[in-house]
């Protein structure tokens, strides 16, 4: 492959791929609003105290709470009747785990077989 067909084969964006992403990012954005609907019940009582659990769950639904405060809903993402330190802390995990979660499974690929400086040290040792 010669110097200008790579560069014009990386330099645009085809409307195929282009229309393929909104159409991922549109049905991610209904799968999260649907389970935070469903969820939502559920995770946010009315006469309980929450705690710890209930921050926890609250921190991980949370970030699913977008597509419907986008669409003019108004959800819950915070339990005003908590025990204190204990939620804020459990909804402070709740986020991060559901960021590592998100971002781990986005961003994080496996190397495939040993890397050329592990092979070059190797070659070197023997």
């Amino acid at each position: 492959m010669s110097p200008t067909q790579a560069f014009a084969r990386g330099r645009g964006f085809s409307v195929k791929k282009l229309i393929s992403k909104a159409a991922i990012l549109v049905t991610v954005g209904i799968v999260f609003g649907w389970v935070y609907a469903w969820a939502s019940p559920r995770v946010f009582p009315r006469e309980v105290r929450a705690g710890f659990g209930f921050g926890l769950a609250h921190g991980a639904l949370m970030p699913m709470a977008l597509p419907s405060l986008i669409m003019g809903k108004e959800v819950e993402i915070y339990a005003a009747n908590n025990s204190g330190r204990a939620y804020k802390l459990g909804y402070i995990v709740g986020i991060n785990l559901c960021g590592l979660v998100f971002f781990g499974s986005a961003f994080w690929r496996p190397a495939k077989g040993p890397s050329r400086e592990n092979s070059r040290l190797r070659s070197e040792i023997t």
